[in-house]
């Protein structure tokens, strides 16, 4: 295997670029090749099949998605109030969904996973490792509500971040940011 680590990535970045426009299905060594403007079989020179690029492709976009430090010391440096964590959800909705190749690969995989159980395995760890991440960051903060807290705003926000990548026209931006603030008002405790 190859160890160009820039390399590597590209053809990873383009294989989450496959999965969003073309699906699972369409995720082959030549696709991503084409689409990182490599010559033809340098995929398969970095990857030893298809399922590990699936699976590179799941952990390249959480690394995408991650907030980063800055993000993350302007949250330690809020009160632990409901409106900062309606401040934080209104952040990584806006995160993900300015992600959304990301969001529709995860998408991708998820559904690969239902044919795939050593896919459904690694994202199964990969999503729960980052589901309790938040909850330990939100627990450790101190911000109101709970572990149940977290999952609840967790699930729906999912949702509504999927209605907003598939059907955008659905939901616009203000209805999107009065619902992500009225899920925190119900969901989170003074």
């Amino acid at each position: 295997m190859r160890q160009n680590p820039e390399r590597r990535t590209a053809l990873v970045d383009a294989a989450i670029e496959v999965l969003a426009d073309q699906g699972a299905r369409g995720l082959t060594f030549r696709a991503v090749d084409q689409r990182a403007g490599v010559p033809t079989g340098t995929a398969s020179n970095y990857f030893p099949n298809r399922d590990a690029l699936l699976v590179q492709a799941g952990r390249r976009v959480f690394e995408r998605l991650d907030p980063g430090p800055e993000v993350i010391g302007e949250s330690l440096a809020l009160p632990r109030t409901r409106a900062s964590v309606d401040r934080l959800m209104h952040e990584m909705v806006g995160r993900i969904t300015a992600y959304p190749s990301g969001q529709l690969a995860m998408l991708e995989l998820r559904l690969e996973s239902t044919r795939r159980p050593e896919l459904r395995a690694i994202l199964t760890e990969q999503i729960r490792a980052n589901l309790q991440d938040n909850i330990d960051f939100h627990l450790d903060t101190a911000m109101p509500g709970d572990a149940d807290t977290v999952v609840h705003l967790y699930l729906a926000l999912n949702w509504l971040i999927l209605e907003r990548l598939t059907l955008p026209d659905l939901f616009d931006q203000a209805r999107t940011d009065a619902l992500i603030t009225s899920l925190v008002t119900q969901l989170v405790p003074e």
